[in-house]
């Protein structure tokens, strides 16, 4: 993995100034969340390396409209295009299910045995009614369609039944798709949540007793207060409540603000320095 200000780097000199050696560090330095996510998609019959090359094809378009000043790192953003491009590829190459694209079609391709398999309905045959009510519900689809995708996806419903007559064609078990995030992602995220709660208590320390209190009381917390309880505790009408809760998050918002430009300007001054 390349380290966050690298990869920053990187990606802004591919952006301003078409280097494409920075684009292709980019993408080779992704190669393996490429092969990872690939894999998961290994039981629909088709060449492994032909999934692995379209996930590539994903990857690199995530690098073309990778925007680094948005505070993602690229794995997060290129998951994405990388899962788009294999599902597009094996919609168009896998011969058994002959359908539309739409957005619903492609939701129920890849989700019916998962979502079967959260409610139990694994018995051979048609689903109960209910089944398919729960299924259509869940994924945003009509009953006619989870039917007539249930009824072509059945064949021989044993997990360890061959999806094609080829030796390599793999079993139903691999359509068992690992659905949790890798951890180049959950790194991605992390980071990302760790620096807007640093930035968060930051802000938060520019705040006086009263506005802190009523912040956290009507921001921040799960069952937030009403203004009526926080005038009672404070003495005050529920105006000046509401007034000194947005005083407060306005306060929030600037400091929150300037901290972010401080960190666009140490990156704009880390580039400079090492252009140099």
């Amino acid at each position: 993995m390349l380290e966050p200000q690298e990869e920053y780097m990187l990606a802004k000199r591919y952006r301003e100034h078409d280097d494409r050696d920075a684009a292709h560090k980019l993408v080779t330095s992704h190669l393996r969340l490429v092969a990872r996510i690939a894999m998961g998609y290994r039981g629909y019959g088709l060449p492994i390396g032909e999934v692995i090359s379209e996930g590539n094809v994903g990857l690199m378009q995530a690098v073309k409209r990778y925007e680094p000043e948005k505070g993602f790192r690229l794995a997060t953003y290129a998951m994405w295009w990388i899962k788009a491009s294999i599902q597009e590829y094996i919609l168009r190459s896998w011969s058994l299910v002959k359908m539309g694209t739409t957005a619903s079609q492609k939701r129920l391709f890849f989700n019916l045995r998962k979502v079967k398999g959260q409610i139990q309905a694994l018995d051979d045959g048609d689903l109960r009614p209910d089944q398919v009510t729960t299924i259509a519900e869940k994924l945003g689809v009509s009953e006619e369609d989870v039917v007539s995708m249930n009824r072509r996806l059945s064949g021989d419903t044993s997990l360890n039944a061959p999806i094609r007559q080829e030796a390599d064609g793999g079993e139903w078990q691999d359509w068992l798709v690992d659905d949790t995030e890798d951890q180049e992602t959950i790194l991605a995220q992390q980071e990302e949540l760790d620096m807007r709660r640093r930035m968060l208590k930051d802000a938060m320390g520019t705040l006086n007793d009263r506005e802190r209190r009523i912040f956290e009381a009507r921001r921040l917390a799960e069952d937030p207060m009403t203004l009526e309880d926080l005038s009672t505790e404070f003495g005050v009408s529920r105006e000046r409540v509401r007034q000194i809760e947005v005083r407060a998050f306005e306060k929030v918002q600037e400091n929150m603000r300037e901290a972010a430009r401080k960190v666009d300007d140490r990156t704009a001054e880390a580039l400079e320095h090492a252009s140099h």
